[in-house]
């Protein structure tokens, strides 16, 4: 089992999850945060830290959020690690509570 991130992290990129990950399994794209399944420890230190609860164990993922395990493994190798909590996007409390946020993904 690893943990995923999930729809809620795009356009919104909190990364006070990357801070806490022992493993420095986190890795960030332009406008989203995904998790090396290969690297993730399941140690679910993240989960408490994500503001937007966005990031889910794969077996209590919601089902319209499957899409996001295969994402997440084939981003994390092509993006590089963030073990650093950066400022968020300006405009990420806009994006909070909107949903079908898949469209806005930048790879």
């Amino acid at each position: 089992m690893t943990y995923i991130v999930t729809e809620s992290c795009i356009k919104c990129k909190y990364t006070d999850c990357v801070e806490v990950c022992p493993v420095d399994c986190f890795h960030e794209g332009p406008n989203f945060l995904v998790i090396d399944p290969d690297e993730c420890i399941d140690c679910t230190l993240c989960v408490p830290e994500c503001p937007v609860n966005a990031i889910y164990s794969e077996d209590d993922l919601p089902e319209d959020q499957e899409q996001f395990i295969a994402l997440n493994a084939e981003l994390s190798p092509l993006w590089p690690v963030i073990s650093e909590m950066k400022p968020a996007p300006a405009d990420a409390k806009e994006w909070e509570d909107v949903p079908n946020k898949l469209e806005h993904l930048e790879r």
